[in-house]
């Protein structure tokens, strides 16, 4: 399994389409062998970061708010999607290869105003 991580600075990233990183961890079992942090392209979006995450074999992708068409574009490409998860990068990983990482009702904005929305 493939994990990949909206990420900044050790962090889940608040916005899956403008995340600077992604950090990607290999899987297998019970077992995270391998943890790379990869720049994202240039030209940001949910369909390029989809399609940029897709190209580098991801299974699952952990963030925080992604709009309807983040989901729909991750969808597209068979990635299963934990949304509405932030803090820790690391012990998000933990928790989803542990099993006990909650599927959360996604947090949903438009591309151009997801980050202000509270919870």
């Amino acid at each position: 399994m493939r994990i990949a991580v909206a990420y900044d600075k050790g962090q889940i990233y608040k916005r899956f389409g403008h995340a600077p990183q992604f950090i990607f961890y290999d899987v297998f079992g019970n077992l995270i062998f391998r943890k790379q942090v990869i720049n994202t392209p240039p030209k940001k979006g949910h369909a390029i970061i989809s399609h940029f995450l897709k190209t580098l074999s991801v299974d699952t992708v952990i963030c925080d708010h992604i709009g309807d068409g983040g989901q729909a574009a991750l969808k597209a490409a068979n990635i299963e999607l934990y949304g509405g998860i932030s803090g820790n990068a690391d012990k998000a990983v933990i928790a989803l290869v542990a099993g006990t990482l909650p599927k959360k009702e996604i947090v949903k904005g438009d591309s151009h105003h997801c980050g202000d929305h509270h919870h």
